[in-house]
């Protein structure tokens, strides 16, 4: 499926099977996700190369390696993240911080990525999926899952704090089970705006349930916010207690963050930090602690032609669960 313009449909086109190079795998895709961040692409918001194939919620087992691959057989099944390649070079990739490298080039926007039966990628971005998953399972992991991970990792949790997570999404209902695994006695506050996402947050362990601007009854340590609502931002440093951080795992805020008063939102030693893309560690580091809690995403699945309707569901929030394209 073909991405030529902008808000134009994606076209289903016949392309040649790409090759490997050096140092390059070629995947035989089975499922690629669907979410948010395509239909940025699809709608213009997010820049990418033209035409594209989209998706980055890869699965698919290996169908032939380039020169030198060392790390993968024909066979193996892995998946493929956001994160398609970075410079290696610059200082951000030498200490671990590649998904901030300026250099990076992203799946499916930057390079062809899963809407396809065939991708190429370089074998260090491709990782080995738990047994435990199957492949529909699995796609959804590799974007909400391990930018969710990553969201975890930046809060930065210790024993006994509280923890706030505004919206109840894809990834905030992934990361409240890692929570409550690494720390079953901290209580968490989830801010939903659907009584079915408050019932599926109490289900998996939240010790209470409100709507943005409703305060809960402790002042919290630790807030994620996985909201697209700028006003979200003041409403969570409210309640944010002293030295406490608020982590924003957005691409962008579709309504402004409304201005804050310094005194009365920030100080005291509190932080606000964003949530950049992933890093070839938290994928490495989140699919096998995936398969201990384990973490079973729930999914509705797709013919890969259906790939507009599915878009379009994602715009108008149609989808029950995680999106996935059935490619073979």
């Amino acid at each position: 499926m073909l991405l030529e313009k902008p808000n134009q449909p994606l076209k289903l086109v016949d392309l040649p099977i790409p090759k490997p190079k050096d140092g390059e795998i070629l995947i035989k895709v089975s499922v690629c996700g669907a979410c948010h961040t395509d239909l940025d692409e699809f709608e213009g918001r997010l820049a990418t190369k033209l035409p594209v194939v989209p998706g980055h919620q890869v699965v698919g087992t290996i169908a032939e390696l380039g020169k030198g691959v060392t790390k993968h057989k024909i066979g193996n099944r892995v998946g493929v993240t956001w994160l398609y390649s970075s410079c290696g070079k610059c200082n951000f990739c030498k200490t671990g911080r590649e998904n901030l490298c300026e250099n990076a080039k992203w799946t499916g926007k930057d390079t062809d990525g899963g809407y396809a039966e065939f991708m190429v990628i370089g074998e260090d971005y491709a990782y080995p999926i738990p047994k435990r998953f199957s492949d529909s399972q699995a796609a959804p992991l590799l974007c909400a899952g391990v930018i969710g991970y990553r969201t975890f990792c930046l809060a930065d949790i210790k024993k006994g704090e509280t923890i706030g997570l505004y919206g109840f999404g894809a990834s905030a209902h992934i990361v409240i089970q890692i929570i409550k695994h690494k720390f079953p006695d901290n209580p968490v506050f989830a801010f939903t705006k659907s009584g079915g996402h408050a019932d599926l947050a109490k289900s998996l362990g939240a010790a209470w349930t409100g709507v943005s601007g409703e305060t809960p009854p402790v002042k919290l340590d630790k807030i994620m916010d996985f909201t697209p609502a700028g006003e979200c931002v003041r409403g969570a440093l409210k309640i944010l207690n002293r030295g406490g951080r608020l982590i924003i795992n957005a691409i962008r805020k579709e309504t402004p963050v409304p201005a804050l008063d310094y005194a009365e939102y920030l100080w005291l030693e509190r932080e606000i930090k964003s949530v950049a893309n992933v890093t070839r560690k938290d994928a490495l580091e989140f699919l096998p602690l995936a398969a201990q809690i384990p973490i079973v995403p729930t999914i509705e699945e797709f013919p890969l032609d259906q790939a507009n309707d599915v878009l379009m569901k994602i715009k108008h929030s149609k989808l029950k669960a995680a999106g996935v394209l059935r490619i073979s």
